[in-house]
């Protein structure tokens, strides 16, 4: 189920990504401290979204869920966290970045069709 390990690898940097993306977009808003504060605190947010809210036994994660929610809202959570970092790269200037993202994402989720009907399923 999309759980392959070198797809599973590519999801994890992904991820990584995604939250190093989130830093340096929250370290260019607001001044001084302000800056400070938003480069830890956007990607410290994304990260207990992601990992608080989850189905369980999803094999992509460790199968355990904080917070257990429906398939359907967790992809839900997942387009959010992703669109966000794409949104991101976009504001910042880095377009090329952004649509390579987006690629390498689209890619991701076709190779994982499996886990996405799964999660629609649950």
């Amino acid at each position: 189920m999309g759980s392959h390990p070198a797809n599973l690898a590519v999801r994890f940097f992904l991820e990584l990504a995604a939250l190093v993306v989130m830093a340096f977009w929250g370290s260019r808003q607001g001044a001084g401290i302000t800056r400070y504060v938003f480069a830890i605190l956007v990607p410290l947010a994304a990260a207990a979204l992601w990992g608080t809210f989850a189905v369980p036994g999803d094999p992509s994660r460790s199968g355990s869920a904080l917070i257990a929610v429906p398939g359907g809202l967790r992809l839900g959570i997942e387009a959010a966290f992703f669109t966000f970092a794409v949104w991101a790269l976009y504001q910042l200037g880095h377009i090329a970045l952004a649509r390579t993202m987006t690629a390498v994402l689209a890619v991701h989720y076709a190779v994982s069709y499996d886990r996405l009907a799964w999660l629609l399923r649950s």
